[in-house]
């Protein structure tokens, strides 16, 4: 299956706001609209990445 050229770039996001959601977490003096702020970039970049996985590819 080929992906789209901003798989891999969309992925490295989910991955890096995955880990500063982790970070913010773990803090004791949470910002909770900071840690929805994350949560919900994170979850439109999942949105945009299972869009491109269920997406056809067109044929060359």
């Amino acid at each position: 299956m080929r992906f789209h050229r901003n798989f891999y770039r969309l992925t490295q996001l989910h991955r890096q706001l995955d880990e500063a959601e982790r970070r913010e977490a773990r803090w004791h003096g949470v910002d909770p609209f900071r840690l929805l702020r994350l949560r919900t970039l994170k979850f439109a970049v999942k949105r945009r990445l299972a869009a491109l996985v269920t997406r056809p590819v067109p044929a060359r």
